[in-house]
């Protein structure tokens, strides 16, 4: 089953649908005291193990600081079985609470089907981003996309396959931005996606390339084509808008490609 990270977790892949997990496991070496693996610290290690899911620097260092509280236990203590014992319950629990709490809060943030932000996720970062866009003026896109003719697939090929569509476009989405962009599935068939505007950036490139990545990712179905309407919205730092009004904005550019693609398909007829 491969796994590979992105933005700060890992998707799992089985039978086409993503498994989320936060970060990636850290894998401590067992220390030996007297030449022998102690049984309570390979216990304590294996759990440990299973247990660190979340990666990041904070933890890390807590993670550090506890096994150099461990050591100086070892070397200076009378009865360092004892001060094992004493320091251990307490040093991993603390690490147990912090790990629960992070994922509780990962979790909160997350859309279980395609491990991009849901909603709550998308509007506390990106409100953020635009806080910090403004301060160092600079621009910012919003893309709002729409998974097209979505119902026709579940209808036709099932919600499994439907789920499949959007986890493919999830991955569409990922290719063709950095990691520092923000994405989301804000629910059903709506994406957002605020992404910093560079020269080499600018919203024709960004559609060209996700264009690109969308045949990609569906290149192995052939029972429909997977397509996205989006609409663009520019966030300028010198007439800063809020993040609400952005949406709008994208929401309606969205809609008059809709209407205006319906209304090609109409004249072609």
């Amino acid at each position: 089953m491969p796994v590979r990270s992105s933005r700060g977790h890992h998707h799992a892949h089985r039978s086409g649908l993503k498994i989320c997990l936060p970060g990636r496991v850290f894998k401590r070496k067992s220390e030996r005291v007297d030449g022998q693996a102690d049984p309570l610290e390979m216990d304590l290690e294996d759990s440990l193990c299973s247990a660190l899911l979340v990666a990041d620097k904070e933890l890390a260092n807590v993670v550090h600081e506890v096994g150099e509280i461990s050591q100086a236990l070892r070397v200076h203590a009378k009865n360092t079985p004892a001060m094992r014992v004493a320091i251990h319950p307490a040093a991993w629990g603390a690490v147990r609470d912090m790990i629960l709490e992070r994922e509780l809060r990962y979790l909160a943030l997350t859309d279980d089907l395609t491990c991009l932000y849901n909603r709550r996720g998308f509007f506390a970062s990106a409100t953020q981003q635009l806080k910090l866009a403004r301060r160092n003026t600079q621009n910012l896109l919003l893309l709002f996309c729409d998974v097209d003719n979505l119902k026709q697939i579940n209808d036709s090929h099932g919600h499994r396959e439907g789920d499949l569509a959007l986890v493919r476009t999830a991955d569409a989405l990922e290719a063709a931005f950095r990691d520092s962009d923000i994405l989301a599935r804000l629910g059903g068939d709506e994406f957002a996606v605020l992404a910093l505007e560079a020269s080499s950036q600018d919203e024709g490139a960004i559609l060209h390339r996700l264009e690109n990545a969308l045949k990609k990712a569906s290149a192995d179905e052939h029972r429909y084509e997977l397509s996205l309407s989006i609409g663009v919205a520019r966030f300028d730092p010198k007439q800063a808008v809020p993040l609400g009004d952005l949406m709008e904005q994208a929401d309606r550019a969205m809609y008059d490609q809709k209407r205006k693609r319906a209304g090609h398909l109409l004249s072609n007829r």
